[in-house]
């Protein structure tokens, strides 16, 4: 570097020393133009390109803005990518299916109300102790054919809880992972929809076993009614009448 400076002041020295004849060669043309340079136009300069980038800056971070929330809206309306919605329908479908296989006594209202009336109703005051027999045999039969409907259908409650499990094990593990709000109510409901199903099948239970306690109760009282009712026939037969017995042929 030092070289390079030394090299510099000769090279200016050896300009200086040429003869002033040589001048009008070295001069410019009077056409010649001249760079000015304007300190002030060019901070202006400089400042007004600053804001515009900074103008385009913000538009950038304006679109990245509207673009992460088209993809937070996008997120918002992903639905959820699993649903138990036929898992649940066959579930209840089994224990309906096991209610309609009810024995004797079904669940409706209207056959009930006959059924009650003429089997469970008063003792009749005529009759052959046969047909009396026969009552009391079908109320029997409607109480055994009652408890045996409410142990199917708390076996197939039972069986359900497998089932149910594995649901509620999936839908809370995608609740927890969703990705947006609507995966995350989706999920909610169908947790819902799984507690309605077991609520319906502890229906079903108490139903059947309120069905078969309440047979057996009337069962009990026929059973009383139809025991007074012979009594009552019974007591009031003619009395003994004495008669000749042979009790040997030819004595």
């Amino acid at each position: 570097m030092i070289a390079r400076k030394m090299r510099r002041a000769s090279l200016l020295a050896a300009a200086l020393s040429l003869p002033l004849s040589m001048s009008p060669l070295m001069t410019m043309p009077a056409s010649a133009q001249w760079i000015v340079y304007d300190p002030t136009n060019f901070s202006q300069n400089v400042l007004t390109a600053a804001r515009e980038l900074q103008q385009i800056n913000n538009q950038i971070q304006m679109l990245t803005n509207q673009a992460q929330s088209l993809i937070n809206q996008a997120k918002n309306l992903a639905s959820l990518p699993m649903s138990t919605l036929s898992q649940l329908q066959s579930t209840i479908a089994r224990t309906q299916s096991l209610l309609t296989q009810a024995q004797n006594i079904s669940f409706n209202v209207q056959q009930i109300q006959t059924t009650y009336s003429s089997t469970y109703g008063a003792a009749p005051t005529t009759g052959s102790n046969a047909t009396l027999f026969a009552a009391a045999q079908t109320r029997w039969q409607n109480s055994v054919g009652a408890f045996e409907d409410s142990l199917k259908v708390q076996a197939g409650v039972v069986g359900n809880i497998t089932t149910n499990s594995t649901a509620m094990t999936s839908l809370v593990s995608a609740s927890q992972s969703a990705s947006g709000a609507l995966q995350a109510a989706q999920a909610g409901n169908q947790l819902l929809a799984l507690q309605s199903q077991q609520l319906s099948d502890l229906v079903a239970v108490l139903a059947v076993k309120g069905r078969a306690d309440a047979l057996e109760q009337a069962r009990t009282a026929a059973s009383e009614s139809q025991g007074q009712q012979q009594y009552k026939i019974f007591s009031t037969r003619s009395g003994y009448q004495p008669g000749n017995v042979t009790m040997f042929s030819g004595n």
